[in-house]
């Protein structure tokens, strides 16, 4: 892939959630950037991919399958209220319809779409890459590849919903508290939670990712907003190579006015501790 650049410039955006923020960086050991990320104001889309697969491979298909998401999400219309024909394009900043007998439902009914919407999303892309890697004669399992993390906000004020496959990482900042709200789709990770210390594999082999193989299981669920959070989407080009102490200080000195700023501190921090692989961070104020 010739001429790579972001999906996305890095500025502000206005998301119904609040403003939002994307930078990369190719690193200092690294020719390419196979890291992309992607910020849509008008579906209320913020998502990171991290490809693999060489040849220029990773950067294809990282960029292919951010954008195939986008295209699905924008295709496929959201129904606010299956009850009527209304229907509001997905993160729109009209508030969906409420129906007249209980308001809950709605909501429930919205939410419960929204993650199915983003299972099928998802699975768009992985078969868009799985074909073009069965195109290039790649067999199942090998190819170029990608992570995919983000959230989609499917109307305003509403929950995140989140999305998450491979090791890239979402974070939510609240009251002084990083948490994590993916987990890492490792061996490493899945040694970590059974409690096996010995012989740890490397970090980086994934169970999953988007394209190699015909079928993926994406985690999706809703998450609810709390105004002040504050949310970090990042490859691990950055949870990989700087502590989360460091992360944190960074983050305890941001305002939605320094986003850009703690954006260029993150990586910044990521090239000092080595800058081994690409980095992309995105920062999420909410209102």
């Amino acid at each position: 892939m010739t001429n790579w650049k972001p999906l996305s410039p890095s500025r502000y955006f206005k998301l119904g959630i609040g403003l939002a923020f994307g930078m990369t960086d190719v690193g200092l050991s690294r020719r390419t950037n196979e890291d992309n990320f992607l910020i849509d104001e008008e579906i209320g889309l913020v998502v990171v991919g991290d490809g693999m697969g060489g040849h220029d491979a990773g950067e294809l298909a990282s960029a292919e399958a951010l954008s195939a998401v986008r295209q699905f999400l924008k295709n496929q219309p959201l129904s606010a209220d299956p009850d009527n024909d209304d229907t509001i394009p997905a993160g729109s900043a009209r508030t969906p319809p409420a129906p007249s007998t209980d308001p809950d439902r709605t909501w429930s009914d919205a939410a419960m779409q929204a993650v199915s919407k983003l299972h099928d999303a998802v699975e768009f892309a992985n078969n868009r890459l799985y074909a073009e890697n069965l195109a290039r004669f790649n067999p199942d399992g090998q190819g170029m590849g990608t992570t995919l993390t983000g959230f989609w906000q499917s109307f305003a004020k509403g929950p995140l919903v989140l999305f998450h496959v491979g090791d890239s990482r979402l974070y939510r900042f609240r009251g002084g508290r990083l948490t994590q709200l993916t987990r890492d789709q490792t061996l490493y990770q899945d040694a970590i939670d059974a409690g096996d210390f010995r012989d740890l594999p490397p970090r980086n082999l994934l169970l999953q990712a988007v394209g190699p193989s015909s079928s993926v299981i994406p985690e999706v669920r809703g998450h609810d907003v709390a105004s002040g959070d504050l949310y970090l989407l990042c490859t691990d080009g950055l949870h990989g190579e700087v502590p989360d102490q460091s992360i944190v200080k960074v983050l305890e000195r941001t305002t939605p006015a320094t986003l850009d700023q703690s954006c260029a501190a993150l990586i910044a921090l990521a090239n000092e501790s080595g800058g081994r692989d690409n980095v992309t961070v995105l920062l999420v104020a909410a209102d």
